[in-house]
């Protein structure tokens, strides 16, 4: 079922997709003052600082509970530092993008 999924978009349309929603997430974090661990990144994970006075686990679950959206903490020595975002698969369209940005906007505050 998944492979149908891609291939009735198109391989080379879907990896377009995942790049440009990469970069509409990417420019939108940066513009709320948060940065990219590493800068470099896959367009399907994007792993950000967490900003300075945001309380990791409290954000999370705000955003799931007022949201539903799940976003990822950092695993290891990552822990308590960073929030992980996938963009895969359907979740990797302009509605998700800008619902995630409007909502940690939202949670995060001025």
């Amino acid at each position: 079922e998944a492979l149908a999924i891609v291939l009735e978009e198109g391989l080379e349309n879907r990896i377009e997709r995942h790049e440009k929603m990469h970069l509409r997430l990417r420019a939108g974090l940066e513009s709320m003052g948060l940065s990219y661990i590493p800068k470099r990144s896959l367009h399907s994970l994007n792993c950000i600082r967490i900003p300075d006075g945001a309380d990791d686990a409290g954000t999370r679950k705000r955003l799931l509970e007022e949201y539903g959206i799940e976003i990822g903490a950092g695993l290891g020595v990552m822990a308590g530092k960073a929030w992980r975002i996938g963009l895969m698969g359907h979740g990797s369209s302009i509605r998700n993008v800008d619902l995630v940005l409007a909502a940690l906007k939202h949670v995060l505050g001025p």
